[in-house]
C-alpha cells in the first residue's frame, strides 16, 4: 500500500512538473526547416504519424504516406480569396498566430492552451489543381492522437459554410 503511495505521488510530481515546463514553453519544440513552397509542394509529412498533408502521395516512399494523407481544401472564390477567407477564420481561433501571409500561402501556428505545444500548418492555392492544399504538422511527439486531421476537417466545413 505504501509503494501505491509513492507512485501516486510520484505521477503527480511529473504532472505538475510537464505543466510548469510548458508554461514556460518547454515543449513548443523547435520550429522547422522546410516549410513554404518547394518546386510546387509542400514539405513532406513527418515521418512520425502526428501529421497530415494534402500532398502525402508525392512521396511513395514515405513512412507515413497512407497515415497523413488527407483531401485538399476546396476554393471558396479564387484562390486568394480563399487564403484570405482561410486567415480570417483562424485569426478567430484561440491559440493561432499567423506566421506568415500571402495572396496564394498562409502559414500559421496552433499552441495549445495548457501544455503549449505548438503546430505548424501550411495552406498553399495550387494553381494547376485549383485547390488549397494543406499540411498539419506537430513539433513535438510521436503521436499527435489525431488532433492535426479533426483540425483540418473542421476548418474544412468552417470554409464551406462560409
Amino acid at each position: 500500500m505504501q509503494f501505491l503511495k509513492w507512485i501516486g505521488i510520484a505521477v503527480a510530481t511529473l504532472a505538475a512538473l510537464a505543466l510548469i515546463a510548458g508554461q514556460f514553453g518547454l515543449l513548443a519544440g523547435t520550429p522547422p526547416d522546410g516549410l513554404g513552397v518547394h518546386q510546387g509542394r509542400l514539405k513532406p509529412p513527418s515521418p512520425n504519424p502526428n501529421s497530415v498533408s494534402s500532398q502525402a502521395l508525392l512521396w511513395p516512399d514515405h513512412p507515413q504516406r497512407e497515415y497523413a494523407e488527407i483531401a485538399p481544401l476546396a476554393l471558396r472564390g479564387d484562390g486568394p480569396a480563399s487564403i484570405s477567407t482561410l486567415q480570417r477564420l483562424l485569426q478567430a481561433e484561440p491559440g493561432v498566430t499567423i506566421a506568415d501571409s500571402r495572396a496564394d500561402y498562409l502559414y500559421v501556428r496552433y499552441t495549445s492552451r495548457l501544455m503549449k505545444f505548438v503546430d505548424d500548418v501550411e495552406f498553399w492555392f495550387d494553381p494547376e489543381h485549383a485547390v488549397i492544399q494543406v499540411r498539419s504538422s506537430s513539433r513535438l511527439g510521436r503521436s499527435d492522437f489525431g488532433v492535426n486531421r479533426r483540425r483540418i476537417e473542421t476548418l474544412r466545413k468552417k470554409l464551406a459554410a462560409s
